[in-house]
């Protein structure tokens, strides 16, 4: 199996650290190097023994945002692979990125094996968009409007008590241990659920866990130990 080098860059080190242990459990995978704002990362590009295969991009990081990195990766680097993860992501983005050429757009909440089916494709073909992301692909750029800069917004709030249930989600409690450790039923329970989920973005549990890691609403690394994953170098 051909290996698929990566380079990675986000202002949130918790976010970082959590999906640089994800995908070192992948035996194809190899990550050259990680940087924590866009400038520290064309640094590293600039001097790299090794070219990345797959670059992976925060949206939103300080200083130099996932942006201006794109751009200026690309102009120093044309061929350049790009994928960009945000906690901001909207279909309503999707013309512009692909105008900026970025090959892959993905809310950080994506499940796992979705994020690393996506490097998959966009090293094997270049691009890597679903069928419901190129629908509205399709519909933007049939309506004729330019696509515009991403507004980014702060992530909708989430109440104490979904909170609490998020972590609970977390620990691997079904709905109905969650229902009996909080005196609630079950159907409050559900409810509950299908905000977190509406609120989020997820769209199963593995994203709201990743969910939870980036807003630092649980120890990564006690749940990565919980699925087998370590964090620490042998």
């Amino acid at each position: 199996m051909e290996t698929i080098k990566l380079a990675m860059a986000d202002d949130e080190a918790l976010f970082l650290n959590g999906l640089k242990s994800i995908l070192e459990q992948e035996e194809q995978l190899n990550i050259l190097f990680t940087a924590s704002d866009g400038q520290s990362f064309l640094e590293q590009l600039k001097v790299a023994e090794q070219f990345p295969d797959v670059m992976i991009l925060d949206l939103r990081m300080k200083g130099m945002d996932g942006i201006e990195t794109t751009q200026q990766v690309k102009e120093l680097f044309p061929e350049a692979k790009i994928m960009i993860l945000s906690s901001h992501y909207r279909d309503t983005f999707l013309g512009y990125m692909l105008k900026l050429g970025v090959n892959a757009f993905l809310p950080k909440n994506s499940a796992p094996d979705q994020l690393i089916k996506a490097i998959e494709k966009v090293h094997e073909k270049g691009l890597y968009f679903d069928e419901g992301q190129m629908m509205s692909i399709h519909h933007e750029l049939s309506s004729g409007k330019k696509p515009k800069v991403p507004q980014m917004e702060q992530s909708t709030e989430l109440t104490r008590r979904e909170v609490e249930i998020l972590q609970l989600i977390c620990e691997q409690y079904t709905n109905p241990e969650i229902a009996d450790k909080l005196f609630i039923s079950v159907r409050t329970v559900d409810g509950h659920r299908t905000n977190l989920l509406q609120k989020t973005g997820a769209k199963n549990t593995a994203g709201l866990v990743l969910y939870a890691l980036y807003h630092q609403m649980i120890d990564w690394e006690e749940r990565l130990l919980k699925f087998g994953i370590s964090s620490k170098e042998d």
